[in-house]
């Protein structure tokens, strides 16, 4: 694969400025993408237990005892903003985990990756981490000041080829800059959702133990925009 020099990637980064009408990024003019939201999905599991209304911008995600679901975007992006609005599962949601995060491809283990992780024990909490060529252990705990099932709350990545930034409610939470002679995500991504039973994970230490008491445990996404731009085909 042939990856841009710093020089092209700014270049990128420059001849991509938003149009005002669709979703601005103002914040950073380094992720300054043109984003569009979400039309079409690919779900990879469990298609009854998900939903998708292109028409509304909205995704359902039902774990109960079919399991969970995981959605994707059907086409990889090369840098630029993602974002949702998502609620949490209500309940004890002991056990799960329901998320919104970009692999380069779900299972390869030399992924790239980039994660909001939400972690059924606590819905105060989530974690953010970030993989490259498969080598992760960058997590970090952020504590979120709310019950995510209480309501919608926006979760943005923006992904450039040497800053990472994590934002909630438009809160910066964690920036990343890539080190010389680290591994920084540089892959083609797919956007992807998932919803599934994360109690084998350090012996349920992780995300609890899977109680069930409240199944079906629903999760929202809605308003899901991604930088159209930059669409690997």
């Amino acid at each position: 694969m042939h990856l841009p020099s710093s020089k092209q990637c700014r270049e990128l980064h420059e001849s991509t400025m938003a149009d005002p009408v669709l979703h601005p990024d103002t914040t950073n003019p380094l992720h300054h993408h043109q984003t569009q939201p979400l039309k079409e999905i690919a779900i990879d599991y469990t298609p009854e237990a998900c939903s998708h209304c292109p028409n509304s911008n909205t995704i359902t995600l039902t774990f109960d005892h079919r399991g969970g679901a995981r959605w994707r975007t059907t086409t990889r992006f090369h840098y630029g903003t993602f974002s949702s609005l998502i609620q949490c599962p209500k309940g004890n949601t002991n056990g799960l985990n329901f998320n919104l995060y970009l692999s380069s491809l779900e299972g390869e283990k030399s992924q790239d990756e980039i994660d909001f992780e939400f972690l059924g024990k606590d819905r105060t909490i989530v974690q953010t981490n970030y993989f490259s060529g498969g080598n992760g252990n960058k997590e970090k705990i952020h504590h979120l000041g709310f019950d995510a099932s209480d309501g919608f709350h926006e979760y943005v990545i923006k992904w450039s080829c040497d800053v990472i930034e994590w934002l909630i409610d438009g809160k910066v939470v964690r920036r990343e800059e890539k080190k010389e002679g680290k591994g920084f995500p540089q892959k083609p991504m797919f956007l992807y959702a998932s919803i599934w039973d994360a109690s084998c994970i350090a012996n349920g230490m992780w995300a609890g133990k899977y109680d069930g008491s409240d199944a079906p445990y629903v999760c929202l996404y809605k308003d899901i925009h991604v930088p159209t731009s930059t669409a690997v085909k």
